[in-house]
């Protein structure tokens, strides 16, 4: 005890340097980071066009939200219009070399834009009566579209996408040239062009359907939330619960972290705005910079899996898996608590093998005065009750930000006037710009591989290799699922959230569902969805490209390696629980009884415990290598649903409890006899 109280001394010592980031700090630790934060600084009469550009975004959203959509193809074009606009008046082409001015190139591209997304509006009639080939006016429109869609996807969303989405286009192009199974008789310009732009098969398909639809109004009720303060609500009601608490500061990061998730929509962002001050606290209780940067990477990118909202990503699910929103919300609940009761449990145990404490009374904010404001959570909680009552998509997030409004004029220092409400506007629709061209780029590929069957190709391909590897059906359960795992995380490198979603569904969704055709097996194909939404997420937090990581390393000063490996051992219910899901659904609620999902949850939770404590290598004391390989498998067997395991690991967990008490006890009285001589 006394070694660990001069460490956490000289720790202190150290740590007491630290210092929370300044808001221009955090703004440029994200542009580093988010290329969706790395916009220019307008003024004059350009900055006037962008602010009346943005209002006249969400008011366009939020009319055709009320009244009615326009049909697909106008909805769409008039939403990407504004984002194509919007892109190149307020995105740079390069991070380096951003000027607080729109250069003459710029300016063409925004005119392009404008022609482009016009074509639709203007000439609807005649493109929907067409029949046949397009003309080359059109080839020309529809060329310039797709590249301006990539180029707005490389500016607001960053370079992978861009890179993959091209790639589909050679690979749509030059099909016949492709090798062995991948080979299909390629298209020509004209179709090539033809299915990206003038079909709802490529850049004007479903994802853009829902970026103009359900994620832009859901983004735009976060921007009314922030309005109200229920930022700063969320990090003093964490405080509140978890400050005094063992190791205070890194469970307040986990809590505010996983509300603020809910609305943010972006792993990076999130971990910048609650790392800002989590993590100087962290670093000045004693906890290691690696750690410290870890634990709110790890808890921020959680916040993208975290119910009711989840993310723009969730909102995609609808339409691609099929299924509603309320079943997937309730589908991810379980997962997500196990998800951040692992990273709660284990920077407890890291806090007791440590010797740290919680914040000291005179930094915790008095419960009476955070339960005065505890009506900026109705909303939150109003849009789940709508959801649970059938109510659509939009008419619940245009409902949730009007008990914004409402909910938010019950205090003064929380009510909305004309300048937050106008704020609230322009901040959802540049949000949204991301979201928009993401989905657009995405679309590309949805499309390539619409047309050439790649999706289905790759799935029997990995299928195919998991099965010349081995004979047995688990076995090559297990494998394809690996592959697919190896596949989501690399694909979803250095992309959002809503892009990886759409890039990992895409293309490794198939294998997982080309398994129901391969072998006599039956998974749900909301288990197959979240199996790569899951794997997608925490590639923000997997070296080598660690984008949420990384970000909190400019907080923490830490190394960005050892930062995203702590994030992954942190997260390690992300890694284990996905195969538990696609092997044994009941996690998900799917076909189970309330007694049965009871009995999960808490064998699940007992699971992670053990987990927790052999990552960690701490109980109730220190754990060698062999009480740490213990305590993995009895974490495995109780997290995975099945009587006999749940059995056997139970069984092994209370040995390890009477082992640990048992070698606790021999431990204090060992001490209090060092004290007594």
């Amino acid at each position: 005890m006394t070694e660990s109280k001069d460490r956490n001394e000289k720790n202190k010592g150290k740590e007491d340097q630290v210092e929370e980031l300044s808001e221009k700090e955090q703004e440029e630790l994200l542009k580093k980071f988010d290329a969706e934060a790395n916009t220019r600084k307008l003024t004059g009469i350009a900055a006037g066009i962008v602010f009346a550009l943005l209002l006249a975004f969400s008011l366009f959203q939020l009319y055709t939200g009320a009244f009615g959509q326009y049909t697909a193809y106008i909805q769409r074009t008039v939403h990407l219009g504004f984002a194509l606009t919007l892109i190149f008046l307020l995105f740079p082409a390069r991070k380096k070399t951003v000027k607080n001015s729109v250069p003459w190139y710029d300016m063409i591209l925004i005119l392009l834009a404008i022609i482009v997304c016009g074509y639709w509006p203007v000439f609807y009639e005649t493109l929907v009566q067409q029949i046949g080939t397009i003309s080359t006016v059109q080839l020309i429109i529809g060329g310039i579209a797709i590249l301006l869609v990539l180029e707005a996807a490389r500016r607001a969303v960053g370079l992978p996408i861009t890179i993959i989405a091209s790639c589909f286009l050679l690979y749509a192009y030059f099909g016949p040239y492709m090798p062995g199974m991948f080979a299909h008789r390629g298209l020509t310009l004209h179709q090539l062009v033809d299915s990206m732009f003038f079909t709802t098969e490529g850049i004007l398909g479903t994802p853009l359907q829902v970026s103009s639809t359900y994620i832009f109004l859901f983004l735009l009720f976060g921007a009314f939330l922030v309005q109200t303060g229920v930022g700063n609500y969320f990090n003093d009601l964490a405080i509140t619960i978890a400050g005094k608490r063992t190791g205070g500061p890194a469970k307040v990061a986990i809590f505010s972290s996983a509300l603020q998730g809910t609305i943010s929509g972006s792993s990076v962002a999130n971990t910048v705005t609650t790392g800002s001050y989590t993590i100087p606290m962290m670093k000045r209780l004693g906890y290691h910079r690696n750690f410290a940067g870890a634990v709110e990477a790890a808890a921020s990118t959680g916040g993208q899996i975290m119910p009711p909202i989840m993310g723009a990503a969730a909102f995609l699910m609808i339409e691609f898996a099929g299924v509603s929103y309320w079943n997937i919300a309730k589908a991810a609940l379980i997962p997500a608590i196990l998800y951040f009761a692992g990273i709660w449990i284990m920077t407890h145990l890291e806090a007791k093998k440590m010797g740290l404490h919680g914040l000291p009374a005179d930094q915790i904010p008095k419960a009476s005065v955070v339960l005065k404001k505890i009506h900026l959570l109705f909303p939150i909680l109003f849009i789940v009750i709508l959801l649970f009552k059938g109510f659509s998509i939009e008419r619940t997030a245009l409902l949730g930000i009007l008990s914004t409004i409402v909910v938010s004029s019950f205090l003064k220092e929380t009510r909305m006037n004309i300048r937050k409400l106008i704020d609230a506007l322009t901040s959802g629709a540049r949000t949204a710009l991301g979201v928009a061209a993401a989905t657009a780029c995405a679309g590309i590929i949805v499309g390539v591989v619409t047309k050439t069957g790649l999706g289905l190709k790759m799935g029997n391909s990995l299928v195919s290799i998991a099965g010349n590897i081995s004979t047995n059906v688990q076995m090559q359960l297990m494998l394809t699922l690996i592959f697919t795992m190896i596949t989501s995380l690399i694909l979803g490198m250095g992309s959002p959230t809503t892009a990886n979603y759409i890039i990992t569904s895409t293309i490794a969704l198939p294998a997982i569902l080309a398994l129901n055709d391969a072998l006599p097996i039956a998974i749900p194909i909301l288990a197959a969805h979240m199996f790569v939404f899951y794997f997608g997420i925490v590639a923000d937090i997997t070296p080598p490209v660690a984008l949420a990581a990384f970000a909190a390393t400019g907080i923490s000063g830490g190394s960005p390696i050892k930062t995203g490996v702590n994030a992954s051992k942190l997260a390690i219910a992300a890694f284990i629980i996905p195969y538990m899901f696609v092997l044994q659904p009941q996690l998900l609620m799917i076909d189970t009884t309330f007694f049965e999902v009871l009995l999960v949850l808490v064998s699940a939770i007992a699971g992670m415990i053990a987990i927790g404590a052999g990552m960690i290598g701490y109980w109730y004391n220190k754990l060698n290598w062999i009480g740490r390989i213990v305590s993995l498998i009895s974490g495995l067997l109780l997290i995975y649903p099945g009587l006999y395991t749940d059995i056997i690991g139970f069984s092994i967990f209370a040995f390890m409890i009477i082992i640990q008490f048992i070698g606790n006890r021999k431990q204090v009285k060992e001490e209090q006899t060092q004290v007594g001589s």
